[in-house]
């Protein structure tokens, strides 16, 4: 329960619920999506021919698979840290090929969500019963934390799938200079980077007719109806995208269709909404190669090489540390 004296709150959650729905303009933060019904309708996302990130990146992994397996390995045993596990299925194509190949490692999956990492430890046993896998639930930035104890032997910090394209530039900086301080000489960073492209394409992934993105999107407003005793009525806001092709940033948006009144119990508050007004949930940040060497370049980092599929749609970097 909020104590409105002193500004307490049940969870985080509650407490940045709180923060974006009185702030001006308003906003709801996209990590908490992802409960085990967002973990889902995430699933279906990377499934739809529309969002060609998934398939894009892992056409690259496929591709180059025995490639990169070759420049993570060591002579010794190394730590494979994986920010933003997922349910694993493009991960799974790199062990298969570090399995095949005797090298010899361990793998550490993060993730925000205890559900997804439980899924994917479960099939990594029956899958790679020999790999050594320790999971870590927690956000990014709790994670990073942890990264430096990490440094009896070389590690691998893998991020796939563009996760830093929720980040502005200058949040994104901060999470490569952390991962740069906790990286030494022989670590190295695996990341995916959305490219910039036709903007309809972008759209259309954003945007999918079937509305699994709407649903996806408006499960902000179901957690803070389930957790927080919201009286949100779905229908009563509109999933809406944009894309600037100048700067690279998608933005996702529920946008409330009428003036209305949502109580939310938990947080004795009452937020008021006029028509048309805008709750910012998301951003997807799309680059190319200036700008992912300016980002790692403030961060302390160097672009060792890249990988790219065949329309230069996304690609995966490798960095490491100046």
């Amino acid at each position: 329960m909020k104590n409105q004296s002193a500004t307490m709150f049940e969870s985080v959650f509650a407490e940045d619920t709180h923060k974006g729905l009185t702030s001006y303009p308003k906003f709801l933060h996209s990590k908490y999506i992802y409960d085990k019904k967002g973990d889902k309708l995430f699933q279906e996302i990377m499934a739809m021919p529309e969002y060609y990130l998934t398939s894009c990146e892992f056409d690259i992994l496929k591709q180059n698979k025995t490639d990169i397996a070759k420049i993570f390995s060591s002579e010794n045993s190394f730590d494979l840290i994986e920010l933003g596990a997922g349910d694993g299925k493009k991960t799974k194509l790199l062990l298969k090929e570090l399995v095949d190949k005797n090298y010899k490692f361990n793998y550490l999956p993060v993730d925000i969500s205890q559900n997804v990492l439980d899924e994917l430890e479960n099939a990594l046993k029956d899958e790679f019963p020999q790999v050594s896998v320790k999971t870590q639930q927690g956000t990014y930035f709790e994670t990073l934390e942890k990264l430096a104890e990490y440094n009896s032997r070389k590690k691998v910090i893998l991020v796939l799938g563009s996760n830093i394209g929720n980040l502005s530039h200058s949040e994104a900086v901060d999470f490569l200079r952390n991962i740069a301080v906790a990286m030494s000489d022989d670590d190295m960073l695996f990341m995916g980077f959305d490219q910039k492209k036709d903007p309809q394409i972008i759209m259309n992934a954003y945007n999918d007719p079937a509305g699994i993105t709407e649903r996806f999107n408006k499960n902000l407003l179901v957690r803070i109806n389930h957790e927080l005793g919201g009286e949100f009525e779905l229908e009563k806001f509109k999933h809406w995208e944009t894309y600037d092709p100048e700067t690279g940033t998608a933005r996702s948006f529920l946008v409330s269709k009428e003036e209305q009144r949502v109580k939310i119990h938990k947080l004795e508050l009452e937020v008021k909404f006029d028509a048309w007004e805008s709750i910012h949930t998301e951003i997807s940040q799309k680059y190319d190669d200036a700008i992912v060497s300016w980002l790692a370049d403030e961060a302390g980092l160097l672009v060792e090489r890249n990988f790219a599929d065949s329309n230069n749609c996304f690609k995966n970097y490798i960095f490491r540390r100046k």
